[in-house]
């Protein structure tokens, strides 16, 4: 298992999406299915971007930037 870490632009805004998948596959899709639960109308996506992916163990993590 994998932890994924995502940056979505929609309306010129960066959105960070954390995911935890088994593969890339499975992470790009939980992207667009995590984004539609978020949002009561979904933004227009320009962009999805995979920034960091790491295995999931003790002590694995990411830092988000609000820079």
């Amino acid at each position: 298992m994998n932890l994924y870490r995502f940056e979505v632009t929609a309306d010129k805004e960066v959105i960070h999406v954390i995911i935890a998948a088994e593969n890339d596959e499975a992470a790009f899709e939980m992207v667009d299915i995590e984004l539609e639960k978020h949002y009561l109308r979904l933004p227009v996506i320009d962009d999805i971007s995979l920034h960091e992916k790491k295995k999931i163990r003790k002590g694995a993590g990411f830092v988000l930037s609000g820079q």
